[in-house]
């Protein structure tokens, strides 16, 4: 739960935000238009989908907006954003310069949207701080003993650790949220102004087309569209350059990719979808520092997909977690059930028997590669991190390039600042930037993975991709001169229900295995009732006329939060659709995976979505 204090925190940043306002200029008023004609709208409410300016209890609203202006606004406060934001202000701290560093947070406490495994690489953070253990970088568990195991239904083979694709040693298992808080708090050391509880959720741009900055989200809409008695327009943030650090398919660098097309040289991102659960053990079943993986059973081999369990010496922990790739092509496959699944699997059940399990959450992944990397700049701006996909596949890690891509992006921008290139009034494409990227260890390190995980989609799965990484990853270091391509986008995967095989999962026993909405229930998630679904639908009719139709709604299986659901009606035969935004944890999977493209994720309310406290 998060603390009182940090509740205060929170809150007193938001009065403080809309305390400014009053002191800064007012812009003209904004509304985007969508075209709605067709028919009245049953499900999707929200603004950035149906028309105000066409909405008569919208009329007499003061949509006007105020407007502040900074050198570098910031999008996200995951391990890339906070990077750049300290990198940015210790390049003026040690050139005696005066900057204005802002960073914007859709969560109410910095780190508590933040899920990862996670073992890290500590080296980017050292960058940064070469003191940081001595600073209380939460660095508590060392990787002592990588274990990787092939799963069979009731058996297992482990692999010779020289054979693994991942070096782990020299490595520290995290709880990721707790490292984001603890990069939160060495950011505001520095004059980083953080707006924790606040999310970005329009572009903006200037007269010539290049980014202006951000608009904050309109508050106090009630859940059929109208405006409350409460209700608050955003506010707009300019800026000299805005980076982009939202994570994986951030809603707003998917509009960027688009508007800029971005990816006109890259093939589709491929995605996968993780989900994790931290367990209290028995301190007999407790081995601090050990990390294991494992493929294979209850996936079959042609779907990718595996797992981690890290033993956390922070109490008894266990941390463990499925990952399944999202170009799955059964509709009938239900992520969260084959996790359940998995756990009961002796090779995994033998760490949390009589443990007690204590949060949950899952998010999505970028698997593409280098293959799927967008254009990472653009007029105004940038894109870092998971915004523009660096995970390297066969480590099974992200957060070190993350960091690397927002400290390259910092050096660049500070560059550009000192010598006159960035103003408020045009925005420049930040070459620098893209060149550094390409000339350093993240574009090497992805270089060298690029063909791991398309050799895993032929027609040999998992026994090809695995023989393929050991002999050109493991033993030749990725050096081949081919590039594998990735076969189709995720949304179009699924084959139609009437030719997929449905899948009977076993009930859950309250012991090792459970329900969803128990599951969901520990991840804390909270979302303000009385406003519009932020899981748009751009038609209204597209779930029951061909994602129910077709793939029998697969909507209600990948989700990990029990947010889709197919209800009967109110009267007379037939289903639709429900949407229980409510329990959104913010994976952004039903964005990707929609088999019609039909869904939008945006961001709901300030504050909104899970609470976890060191996922």
């Amino acid at each position: 739960k998060l603390s009182y204090y940090n509740e205060y925190k929170s809150y007193l940043s938001f009065r403080m935000l809309r305390l400014t306002k009053r002191f800064l200029p007012r812009v003209p008023k904004a509304i985007r238009k969508r075209d709605v004609s067709g028919g009245p709208r049953t499900i999707t409410t929200h603004y950035t989908v149906v028309d105000r300016a066409t909405d008569p209890r919208w009329t007499d609203v003061d949509m006007e907006r105020y407007v502040d202006e900074v050198d570098v606004a910031v999008v996200g406060g995951g391990p890339a954003g906070l990077a750049t934001a300290i990198r940015l202000m210790q390049n003026a701290e040690r050139q005696g310069a005066e900057i204005r560093v802002c960073l914007i947070e859709k969560a109410p406490d910095i780190g508590s949207h933040t899920l990862s495994g996670a073992v890290i690489e500590p080296e980017p953070i050292y960058d940064l701080f070469p003191d940081a253990k001595e600073r209380g970088a939460p660095f508590d568990t060392p990787v002592k003993k990588d274990q990787f195991s092939i799963l069979f239904k009731n058996s297992s083979i482990d692999v010779p650790e020289f054979l693994l694709p991942m070096k782990n040693h020299g490595n520290y298992i995290v709880r990721l949220g707790h490292v984001v808080k603890w990069l939160g708090e060495r950011a505001e050391e520095l004059g980083v102004e953080i707006y924790p509880g606040i999310a970005a959720s329009e572009i903006l741009y200037r007269e010539d087309g290049s980014v202006k900055g951000v608009a904050t989200n309109d508050v106090g809409i009630a859940k059929d569209g109208s405006p409350k008695d409460t209700f608050e327009r955003g506010m707009e943030i300019h800026a000299k350059t805005t980076v982009f650090a939202e994570g994986c398919h951030g809603h707003l660098g998917k509009q960027l990719i688009n508007k800029f097309d971005l990816r006109k040289n890259a093939q589709p991102m491929t995605y996968a979808i993780g989900i994790k659960e931290l367990w209290e053990v028995p301190e007999e079943l407790h081995d601090p520092g050990l990390a294991l993986h494992t493929v294979g059973w209850p996936m079959d081999r042609k779907t990718y997909g595996g797992s981690f369990l890290y033993h956390v010496n922070d109490g008894p922990l266990v941390a463990l977690g499925y990952v399944v790739a999202l170009d799955y092509t059964n509709p009938y496959l239900y992520p969260f059930k084959e996790m359940q699944r998995w756990k009961t699997h002796p090779r995994v059940a033998r760490y949390i028997e009589g443990g007690e399990r204590i949060m949950y959450g899952a998010r999505a992944l970028n698997e593409g590669g280098i293959q799927s990397i967008p254009e990472i700049v653009f007029p105004g701006g940038v894109l870092i991190g998971c915004d523009a996909g660096f995970l390297n596949v066969p480590k099974i890690k992200g957060t070190h390039n993350a960091i690397r891509s927002g400290i390259i992006a910092a050096d660049c921008i500070f560059d550009a600042i000192e010598d006159g290139s960035l103003s408020l009034e045009r925005g420049i494409v930040l070459d620098s930037y893209d060149d550094a990227l390409k000339k350093s260890d993240v574009w090497q390190e992805l270089i060298a993975c690029r063909n791991v995980r398309p050799s895993f989609s032929t027609a040999l799965g998992l026994w090809g991709g695995m023989a393929y990484t050991g002999l050109f990853y493991v033993i030749l270091g990725g050096k081949e001169p081919w590039t594998l391509k990735h076969h189709c986008k995720d949304s179009d995967s699924l084959i139609p229900a009437e030719k997929a095989q449905q899948i009977e999962y076993p009930k859950p026993d309250n012991k090792l295995t459970f329900d969803l909405l128990s599951s969901v229930a520990l991840s804390g998630t909270n979302h303000e009732g009385d406003q519009p679904a932020h899981l748009t639908l751009m038609d209204d009719s597209v779930p029951l006329e061909r994602n129910y139709a077709i793939y029998d709604g697969p909507e209600q299986r990948f989700c990990p939060a029990g947010v889709y659901e197919y209800v009967p009606e109110d009267s007379g035969d037939g289903y639709k659709l429900a949407i229980n935004a409510q329990n959104c944890v913010h994976c952004k999977t039903c964005d990707i995976k929609c088999p019609s493209q039909n869904i939008n994720w945006v961001v709901p309310e300030n504050g909104g979505g899970p609470a976890y406290n060191g996922m």
